[in-house]
């Protein structure tokens, strides 16, 4: 061959080894394109790993007593990682089946054979990330730490236990757009919100392995950075006393087929809130809190605003209790519009107290136009220095922004002034009027509605909240003296919350009744209208302790004046606290007056079946309003006995307050604690606060009296 043909085969061969190899390369790229990609993907995955957060456990909250209202409780899910380094083949095909039987002994949700199937299934296919079961508890994990291979540990067997924690609120609905919820992307509502930064804690760190399908999968059971619990909470709210409220409230909204309703319940001097309570109706005719009225619902208040309106007079030397004025034929024109009262009659020439007394809208609106009809700025100027037109700055976000309309307002006429007078063109929201009306029962010091009084770490008290005072002096002592008289003389025979003046203690207050406008018909008296009624007040009214606000939106029965419709709420509400709190009230002859007031057993708390037997046997009638509860706390009406649900939580420390000894000592030995007693009648104090968790704790005194 000659050499010239020598090197045209070389090259030939070169060409042809070289297009081999470009075609094999090219195959390859396709294998891995089209072919190896998912599992190349799937490879690099497993082999990512991150340093990732472990969330806190999230602090508690708790009433004011110790009950819990809000936890967060760990649960856990068992999953397996079938390719982990230690799991060998002999070991998982030996022990798979005895390691199915004790699943489905213990779990008692499938068969054996069903568990086993899924196991082989997960092996088979090499999950590193297999569920097993979900959502137990910590008894559940301890027992599955000796199933069978299991018993080995994590990277023998390859099981993982996984612990994640659930918010649950002990104690269902009970105030609970107070309490609230945080949840990731949605508006905080609450105290969770209010307080998420205390709550929440601090989170961990721990490297994670990432799984085909974007699973994370803890690398080990240690963590980097271990994470800090968060604060407990301890709120201001009283278990019983809100038990109480919400169960009123919802008695009167179902019984008058109202649309939505609230009940604030407020100490005097410190303006903490021991009971809140906000339903509405739902698609099924029930009622449940859906949304915090109480706080964010500002509308026009009607005649509770009555009070500020002669207030503001008193205060400017414009008026006092004797001055008098003709409420005519019960109607009286302004410009173009009547101004009536309920009364079609009239009330002929009644005094300021008198009119404040028969709530007379005819004679309020008449008094203050007549008084600022030529400079109706003082009287706005008077509201604002009353504490009136401005947000309180609660905790808790939404509240409604109030408005008293100024004269320079593009919508002031004429008619402003006298309709303001008695409640409208102006806005307020519930919780905004019970601070103003507790100011009078605090001798004119307003404080803030206040929901929280201490913040806690293990244990330990690392804030305390105290009364923050937003007015140290809203009105003159003047003014207030004149202004509790008025309040006072509501609740009278001749008042228009005479009915609410029957009991052991006397109370002060203001009913309401306003028509709610609406888009089609306004505020005209011969139209279809939507009216809401309220009752506000305090107790005992010569030395208030409590100030309460009772709103009842939309009653649709046709009966809708707040004595009737709100007050109710407002007794029942004061009823119990005083049956809680017999030192209120404050009377020479108490012990006589009891004699008469009484004239059935004072009784004790407890087994309901056992005390029902007992006032049969006696004669006595019994009112059940426990809702089927097999415990009550028991209350002596002057010709029966109310028995009033009283809530035992599992698991917890039980009130036994005012119960016999004997079904004290079942509730308390129920729960595990050894019972130490002193003193002889009924349980008056014990040593560990209802609702307070039993875990560790073997121990608790009780004093008898």
């Amino acid at each position: 061959m000659s050499k010239r043909n020598q090197i045209t085969t070389k090259a030939y061969l070169v060409f042809i080894a070289f297009a081999m190899l470009s075609l094999a390369i090219m195959v390859k790229i396709a294998l891995i394109q089209f072919i190896e990609e998912g599992d190349l993907s799937d490879r690099l995955e497993q082999l990512t790993t991150d340093l990732r957060e472990i969330k806190a456990v999230r602090g508690n909250i708790y009433a004011d007593n110790g009950n819990m209202l809000a936890t967060s409780v760990p649960i856990y899910d068992i999953h397996m990682d079938m390719a982990a380094d230690g799991l060998s083949e002999e070991f998982f095909f030996e022990e798979v089946g005895a390691l199915s039987s004790a699943c489905a002994a213990y779990f008692k949700d499938k068969p054996a054979k069903a568990y086993k199937d899924d196991f082989l299934k997960a092996h088979r296919a090499g999950k590193r990330y297999f569920l097993v079961k979900a959502n137990v508890d910590y008894d559940d994990i301890i027992a599955a730490k000796s199933f069978p291979l299991w018993e080995r540990g994590r990277f023998k067997s390859g099981v993982i236990f996984e612990k994640q924690t659930v918010r649950l609120q002990p104690f269902g609905g009970l105030a609970g757009r107070t309490v609230g919820y945080h949840r990731e992307r949605v508006q905080p509502v609450g105290l969770e919100g209010a307080y998420n930064n205390e709550l929440r804690g601090r989170p961990g760190k721990r490297y994670e392995k990432r799984l085909a399908g974007g699973v994370w999968m803890p690398i080990n059971n240690s963590n980097e950075i271990e994470p800090e619990d968060g604060c407990d909470i301890h709120t201001t709210i009283d278990v019983n006393i809100q038990d109480v409220a919400t169960n009123a409230l919802r008695k009167q909204l179902k019984k008058h087929r109202a649309h939505h309703g609230c009940a604030v319940l407020m100490e005097v001097k410190t303006g903490h809130i021991k009971a809140i309570s906000n339903l509405s109706i739902t698609s099924d005719s029930s009622y449940s809190e859906i949304y915090n009225y109480a706080v964010g619902e500002a509308t026009e208040p009607g005649s509770t605003f009555k009070l500020a309106s002669f207030m503001a007079a008193f205060e400017d030397g414009k008026l006092n209790l004797k001055d008098t004025v003709d409420t005519e034929r019960g109607y009286h024109r302004f410009y173009d519009r009547i101004m009536r009262d309920s009364n079609r009659k009239g009330y002929g020439v009644v005094s300021v107290k008198k009119a404040f007394q028969k709530s007379s809208n005819v004679a309020v609106s008449k008094l203050i136009n007549d008084r600022y009809q030529e400079d109706p700025q003082a009287f706005v100027d008077r509201l604002y220095k009353l504490g009136l037109g401005k947000e309180l700055g609660l905790e808790i976000s939404g509240e409604g922004a109030p408005q008293i309309k100024d004269p320079s307002d593009p919508t002031w006429s004429g008619v402003t002034l006298p309709w303001m007078s008695i409640g409208y063109e102006t806005l307020m929201t519930p919780i905004q009027i019970l601070t103003f009306y507790n100011a009078v029962a605090n001798e004119g010091v307003m404080v803030r509605p206040q929901f929280v009084s201490s913040i806690t770490k293990n244990g330990e008290t690392i804030k305390t909240i105290q009364p923050h005072v937003i007015n140290r002096a809203i009105a003159s002592r003047e003014t207030i003296a004149m202004a509790k008289e008025m309040l006072e003389s509501v609740v009278t025979p001749e008042g228009t919350g005479s009915n609410l003046r029957f009991g052991s203690f006397p109370i002060a207050g203001k009913t309401g009744t306003a028509q709610i406008a609406n888009s089609k018909y306004g505020y005209k008296y011969d139209q279809e209208v939507s009216y809401q009624a309220s009752f506000v007040g305090y107790f005992p009214a010569k030395s208030p302790e409590y100030s309460c606000i009772v709103v009842v939106n939309g009653p649709s029965n046709d009966v809708y004046y707040g004595n009737q419709v709100a007050g109710p709420v407002f007794k029942e509400i004061s009823d119990k606290v005083y049956a809680q709190r017999f030192d209120l009230i404050k009377d020479d002859n108490l012990e006589e007056k009891t004699k008469v007031a009484v004239a059935v057993p004072i009784s004790r708390s407890g087994n309901k079946a056992d005390l029902t037997k007992i006032f049969s046997q006696l004669g006595v009638k019994t009112i059940d309003e426990s809702n089927s509860s097999k415990w009550v706390s028991t209350k002596s009406q002057p010709s029966e006995v109310k028995l009033e649900k009283r809530t035992i939580p599992a698991d917890k420390v039980p009130n036994v307050m005012g119960m016999s000894l004997r079904d004290g000592l079942f509730l308390l030995e129920k729960c595990g604690l050894e019972v130490e007693i002193t003193g002889r009648g009924t349980i008056k104090k014990q040593s560990l606060p209802p609702g307070a968790s039993v875990n560790h704790i073997k121990r608790i005194k009780i004093e008898l009296s």
